[in-house]
């Protein structure tokens, strides 16, 4: 199994395949490198060297009890990079994934990175405050702790069955070998890590991060998006980064890149052609 040790003795696993210039993927909460199965398999056919990490706490990644905080997902993606030596990336980041490549880029530089694609991310904030007032109240995120807590098995079964994947939208067909998918990545990591994730993607201000950016960088979002609300996240994000593009989709879920994976790989392949 390949993986790396931090300096605060954390194993870090990784999928590693392929040539070309390197393609590095971060992963959602609470899920795992598997979510990008369907990414990896097409830019890896397509000639690139494909990169996905389980972070800490999540998939076969430790289970650790300490440091599930964006610093130290910002430090273990830049471990991984430095141990593979990777040099002009692109950083793909979904959902919780894309506040760790904004970190990441802000809190290590760009040395390594040519660019960066934010995919239903969280950024710039999730959380309602006075400076965010279209962010969703702390309550939902609380509600989350609490189920993670107590409750997580269930909790992992219907989340994707509904919100996720806009399974419970009218017309749209549930896919239980999605929904059975997620739930195995989920349950595969740590609850402690998953309870402490919540306040990491809900509650970091990753706005001057954001600022800091100079490298191209793609903001995907659907508007239709029930777990990171579009209104409060990727046209503000692509506003704030110093060279963003914004690519809305009409009525796609959070979860785009499994659901809609066709579209989202060409839309990915062609931006970085351009």
């Amino acid at each position: 199994m390949s993986s790396i040790t931090t300096n605060d003795g954390t194993e870090i696993f990784f999928k590693d395949w392929g040539t070309g210039q390197p393609i590095v993927f971060s992963h959602g909460w609470p899920l795992s490198a598997d979510d990008w199965d369907a990414q990896l398999m097409f830019f890896l056919q397509k000639g690139y060297r494909v990169v996905a990490h389980d972070r800490r706490g999540h998939g076969r990644s430790t289970q650790t009890s300490e440091g599930h905080d964006m610093d130290h997902y910002a430090d273990d993606l830049a471990a991984v990079t430095a141990h593979l030596d990777l040099h002009d990336a692109v950083h793909v980041g979904h959902s919780t994934g894309g506040g760790e490549v904004v970190h990441y880029i802000a809190r290590h530089g760009e040395s390594r990175v040519a660019r960066a694609v934010l995919i239903s991310a969280v950024p710039p904030i999730m959380v309602q405050t006075e400076a965010n007032p279209g962010g969703l109240p702390k309550k939902v995120f609380d509600d989350i702790q609490t189920q993670v807590a107590t409750n997580r098995s269930s909790f992992y079964r219907d989340l994707p069955s509904t919100a996720f994947y806009n399974f419970n939208r009218p017309g749209v067909e549930p896919n239980e070998a999605i929904i059975q998918n997620w739930w195995r990545q989920g349950m595969m990591g740590g609850a402690k890590a998953h309870y402490d994730g919540v306040v990491a993607f809900s509650q970091t201000d990753f706005t001057e991060d954001l600022k800091k950016i100079t490298v191209p960088v793609l903001v995907m979002h659907g508007d239709d998006d029930q777990v990171v609300p579009y209104e409060d996240s990727a046209p503000l994000s692509a506003a704030l980064v110093q060279n963003g593009t914004l690519k809305t989709y009409a009525g796609f879920p959070h979860g785009m890149p499994t659901t809609h994976a066709d579209t989202i790989n060409a839309d990915l392949l062609a931006w970085l052609q351009g």
